[in-house]
């Protein structure tokens, strides 16, 4: 497989290695990175489409003013995982993973995976993916040893479809690389409409 080609022009407005490494299915690897410093607490009845695609273009904008990027294009994108209108955290200790995992155990759920993209001249171009999931019904032991992972830290519903949980979900309808945390196709039409040159 070819090296990703750098693209110094491009930043990519986040510290996942998850979208770095994603970015490089498509060949290419941003010129450098510039996590966004934002507040990502969800608005009073702000529903998961509107909260994913608004923390993509603010980290997309707050990047680009605190990181002396104006001159570059900033990419960045926003996961949210959701049961109906219900919001879920990032899983930041076990308590709150298995709390998730206890409303996601055999439901369907919907994930948005929202991606920004800031032109040097200030004008934004978005694009979102919806893919719903089911996990099975999860026993005790599948729930106990999930959580002894830890893979479910910091991760968006408690869970890393990339990891162990993929071999717990029944089925997806939509973006698998959206729900890891960018949507390859949304992102490859997003680079492509900006004049980036992508196989």
């Amino acid at each position: 497989m070819t090296a990703p080609a750098v693209i110094p022009e491009l930043v990519l407005a986040s510290a996942s290695p998850r979208r770095r490494d994603l970015l490089g299915r498509l060949g290419i690897e941003p010129g450098s990175i510039a996590p966004a410093d934002i507040d990502e607490t969800p608005k009073p009845s702000e529903l998961p489409r509107d909260y994913a695609r608004r923390m993509a273009a603010e980290k997309a904008v707050a990047a680009a003013a605190s990181n002396d990027a104006a001159s570059a294009h900033i990419l960045a994108g926003d996961t949210v995982v959701a049961v109906g209108r219900r919001i879920l955290p990032k899983a930041e200790d076990e308590a709150t993973a298995r709390r998730c995992l206890d409303l996601l155990s055999g439901r369907r759920h919907t994930v948005f995976s929202a991606i920004a993209l800031r032109a040097p001249d200030g004008s934004l171009r978005e694009k979102m993916s919806e893919t719903a999931v089911k996990f099975k019904r999860l026993s005790d032991q599948e729930m106990r040893d999930y959580l002894a992972s830890g893979e479910w830290h910091g991760k968006a519903g408690g869970y890393a479809i990339q990891g162990a949980a993929e071999g717990l979900i029944g089925w997806i309808q939509g973006s698998h690389s959206g729900v890891v945390g960018m949507p390859l196709y949304e992102t490859r039409l997003l680079l492509k409409a900006a004049g980036f040159k992508l196989g």
